[in-house]
């Protein structure tokens, strides 16, 4: 037991030792408030950022992977690229948004069991993820099969509807690699192993753009072969990353090989893995919804193209603060300590200037504390209610003629008014009531597990 209880920390032991500093400094009574503060936000800092800087390099790369398959589109022709954004954009968003969603269950669940040193749980949680999001990968699929159609229903044209469904069917393979990507993603990060992901993504995106080279301009497969290497590129990742958990020592107590348990309390996990989607599938769905707007306004095309061009660009900068959402949605892992010293950094780290660059850290704060419910009742309040009509109206009325750029207008109002809410509940939040719930939660997970296992014996 002794071995166990020291998981992590033999591979951690900067943030371990750093925990503990920060929390005498917080609980010292010999310094002032403001000392404390501020010595405690150099502890702290230091800490996301040796989480938070690989973790933006796994993104900023899968990111890349995205963007220069468009770039290759693009090089095709107008009517490519346009169709690669609709395909790319409007519709595997959709999928990226709901497996994602789902996947954060894991996120919730294996950054509180390893805080709670349920190291066991880790591997069974994945392994129950994966199962209820290939499951959900089917019906995608389907989705994916009939996305010609379903494009000239909504009303987009013909032409690129026609192009976009070809890239769209390179994209079906991607599904389920999404399935097996993101519980993997979500185990390694609980346990702050975000270094090996980083290194594998950066290796397979160099492969990527070779092959894709080879796939669109020497082959000359076009539109479907560029989807197709992007579904390739995202299982070398998966599979990579599922090599390095089964060798390596660091995963030795939470990965003990495939177990029949996966396919317990898959209800109530896919309760929370429902929750958890529809928070961020409220969000992912609507860039979608704002894309597919686009492609109503008159020359579709250039709507089309230039929307695509200032999410990508907003992109580069939105996937820094993603990588810190990872960090700060497994802040129970240190405890008390670090659930106090978030209540006090995040409000910093929100200067106006960075505002809209510290959504990503509140919601992952949002999806370590288990609040998947409440913000996607935020969600659909503010992006629903307030940034699709005003992007609606800003770009189709008033005789501005703004189009897109009323589209995207309503989007940033949209989203600076979630962050501005959110920013308050974490303002106000008592944290040491958070640490109690996580723990609680933990508890009845593992008495379920306990039962399980009595039933089986």
């Amino acid at each position: 037991m002794a071995d166990v209880s020291s998981v992590g920390r033999s591979d951690s032991r900067e943030p371990s030792f750093s925990g503990g500093r920060l929390e005498s400094i917080l609980n010292s009574s010999t310094l002032s408030h403001p000392r404390r503060l501020f010595l405690a936000s150099g502890i702290e800092s230091r800490l996301l950022l040796n989480l938070a800087a690989p973790a933006v390099v796994v993104y900023m790369v899968n990111y890349v992977m995205s963007m220069s398959t468009q770039i290759f589109s693009g090089h095709l022709g107008n009517l490519e690229l346009a169709a690669a954004s609709l395909g790319n954009t409007g519709i595997q968003v959709f999928a990226y948004g709901l497996m994602l969603g789902m996947g954060s269950a894991v996120e919730t669940l294996c950054g509180q069991a390893y805080g709670a040193q349920k190291y066991d749980m880790l591997g069974i949680y994945m392994q129950r993820s994966v199962v209820l999001l290939m499951a959900t990968g089917v019906p995608l699929a389907v989705i994916y099969a009939f996305s010609r159609p379903l494009l000239i229903l909504i009303g987009q044209s013909p032409d690129i509807a026609a192009a976009a469904s070809l890239f769209v069917y390179g994209l079906i393979p991607q599904i389920f690699a999404y399935s097996a990507n993101f519980p993997i993603q979500k185990f390694l990060q609980a346990q702050s192993i975000v270094a090996p992901s980083a290194y594998i993504s950066t290796a397979t995106i160099v492969l990527h753009l070779f092959l894709s080279w080879i796939v669109v301009y020497v082959l000359g497969l076009g539109l479907l072969g560029a989807s197709l290497m992007l579904s390739v590129s995202w299982w070398i990742v998966v599979v990579a990353q599922f090599v390095y958990i089964a060798t390596s020592r660091r995963c030795r107590h939470t990965w003990t090989g495939f177990s029949m348990r996966a396919f317990g309390g898959l209800p109530e996990f896919l309760k929370l893995s429902t929750a958890s989607a529809v928070m961020l599938c409220l969000e992912s769905w609507y860039f979608q919804v704002l894309v597919l707007i686009a492609g109503l306004l008159e020359n579709p095309e250039i709507a089309l193209d230039s929307l695509s061009v200032c999410m990508t660009i907003s992109g580069w900068v939105f996937m820094i603060s993603v990588g810190f959402n990872a960090a700060a949605s497994y802040i129970f892992t240190e405890g008390e300590t670090v659930a106090n010293a978030v209540s006090e950094l995040t409000p910093i780290s929100a200067s106006p200037s960075s505002l809209m660059e510290s959504k990503p850290v509140l919601t992952g704060v949002a999806v370590g504390c288990g609040w998947q419910a409440f913000v996607a009742y935020v969600n659909v309040g503010c992006y629903y209610f307030v940034g699709i009509p005003a992007g609606v109206l800003l770009g189709f009325n008033f005789g501005l003629g703004l189009g897109a750029k009323g589209i995207w207008t309503g989007m940033i109002g949209g989203t600076f008014i979630q962050t501005l809410i959110l920013l308050w509940v974490t303002i106000r939040t008592d944290w040491d009531k958070e640490v109690e719930n996580a723990q609680k939660r933990i508890d009845t997970w593992d008495d379920k597990k306990k039962s399980l296992l009595a039933n089986q014996g």
